[in-house]
């Protein structure tokens, strides 16, 4: 038999007062929170730099919930490397900050792949600044990367892929010290904020895909949602 859900008739607020213009607004605040959410029910190329080669294009396609399928040529080391056309997040002292994304590639082995967040560059695999997850080619294993002036801290092999099936990846910004990096829900390990991109840099949403073999890859996504307290 279904639950009954907690109805607040009232609404609710996040307001930090009485008098704040939205004090009286029946939901939370939206301007509290810089939020991108895209699951992926549309694609529009002009939104996105996309670098490739030989072929390669990124293309929504058939799935429950909506997704994005990045396609490559056939020829080894083919790239297709998608980045928001605008560079929208930054890493903030005192300010919270949250990625999450559902992904799978077709080989697991064969390939690089990149999720996170990185300034923008046409080599996604090795960029100077930003936080990460990266599959690189000829090992399966996910690694997760804090990344500020080309200066890495690299936590190895938190996750091993299979080809095919999804993983979620996740991490948290706590605005303090530590960057907290999940797998599939479960809280997988941290990583020190030495190396995270200084609060003028700003980031862009990342990921694609790159042959590990002389063969078409495809690396589909689900969704990404990034959050940061403003």
């Amino acid at each position: 038999m279904p639950s009954t859900p907690t109805r607040f008739f009232g609404g609710v607020s996040t307001a930090p007062s009485t008098r704040d213009p939205l004090a009286n607004f029946g939901l939370p605040d939206p301007t509290r929170w810089h939020v991108y959410h895209n699951d992926f029910n549309e694609y529009v190329a002009g939104h996105w730099t996309v670098t490739t080669a030989n072929g390669g294009a990124a293309a929504l396609a058939n799935g429950a919930g909506g997704i994005i399928e990045v396609l490559n040529g056939a020829a080894d080391d083919n790239p297709t490397f998608l980045q928001l056309a605008k560079e929208g997040f930054a890493f903030a002292a005192g300010k919270q900050m949250f990625f999450k994304s559902r992904f799978k590639t077709s080989d697991a082995t064969q390939s690089d792949v990149v999720m996170g967040l990185q300034i923008t560059d046409t080599t996604p695999l090795a960029v100077s600044n930003g936080v990460y997850f990266i599959k690189n080619d000829d090992a399966a294993t996910l690694d997760f990367v804090v990344c500020a002036a080309s200066t890495l801290t690299t936590k190895a092999a938190i996750a091993t892929l299979v080809d095919d099936t999804y993983v979620e990846v996740a991490f948290y910004y706590d605005g303090k010290t530590t960057v907290y990096y999940y797998i599939n829900g479960v809280l997988a390990g941290s990583a020190p904020t030495t190396n995270l991109p200084a609060s003028n840099q700003t980031l862009a949403v990342s990921f694609g895909i790159q042959n590990g073999a002389a063969a078409a890859k495809k690396l589909t996504v689900d969704y990404i949602l990034v959050a940061r307290e403003r």
